[in-house]
């Protein structure tokens, strides 16, 4: 009687490891299968900026060297920022693929990088593509942005700002802004194609090879 009633027991534990494991098992798919189902929207809604910066692993290099291509979906059309008369843009307003360039004037490398963001303008801008630099300054009305900007001779930047440093605090809390300067190229979907932390020359021949390249993908979707 002693036997049987210990191989009861050891049924009655075996049973209860094997339930307690399919209802893990259960609950892992279930986690899974919300997880998928929560991802896959705004995955399909950047698969256009996504395939673009697959295609773009190839030319990081010098100038571009630090440029990291998008590995997940992220759709950042909900950044607001105002423009040079003080209304509000989101960059859901703006068209084609953009390079969004977050700077200061108290930020030395952003001061040196602006001269190559307004050449990249010259050369490079049109209806497929554009330079979105906006302003972190402090202070609403800040005059110190726009007279740096004439000082050295930026012409074909348009002028936007952020005296609130939303933009800035927005992307810092996705991992894509730790400092100034800090640059996101964003595909025609209003997603990540791709980040850059720290200055670099964007005139520069990589970076007009990179831009290219990036356009190119997205007359592909």
């Amino acid at each position: 009687m002693k036997k049987l009633t210990v191989t009861r027991k050891f049924s009655l534990g075996k049973g209860l490891i094997a339930a307690f494991a399919g209802i893990v098992v259960v609950t892992g798919t279930v986690w899974a299968l919300n997880s998928q189902k929560s991802e896959a929207p705004q995955a399909l809604a950047c698969s256009s900026s996504m395939n673009t910066a697959k295609n773009l692993k190839g030319l990081t290099t010098g100038e571009m060297a630090s440029f990291l291509p998008a590995e997940k979906p992220l759709k950042l059309t909900e950044l607001k920022f105002d423009d040079a008369e003080g209304n509000s843009v989101s960059m859901a307003d703006l068209k084609g693929t953009k390079l969004l360039n977050l700077w200061a004037t108290w930020c030395a490398p952003c001061r040196k990088e602006m001269p190559d963001l307004d050449r990249l303008q010259r050369e490079a801008g049109s209806e497929d593509f554009n330079v979105v630099a906006v302003n972190m300054d402090r202070g609403e009305n800040n005059p110190k942005p726009l007279n740096f900007l004439k000082e050295i001779g930026v012409t074909d930047l348009a002028y936007y700002s952020d005296h609130t440093m939303d933009t800035f605090n927005n992307l810092r809390s996705k991992g894509k802004a730790p400092g100034l300067p800090s640059t996101i190229m964003i595909g025609e979907d209003g997603c990540e194609i791709g980040t850059m932390f720290g200055p670099a020359d964007w005139a520069s021949s990589e970076a007009l090879t990179l831009i290219n390249a990036a356009l190119a993908g997205q007359k592909q979707k």
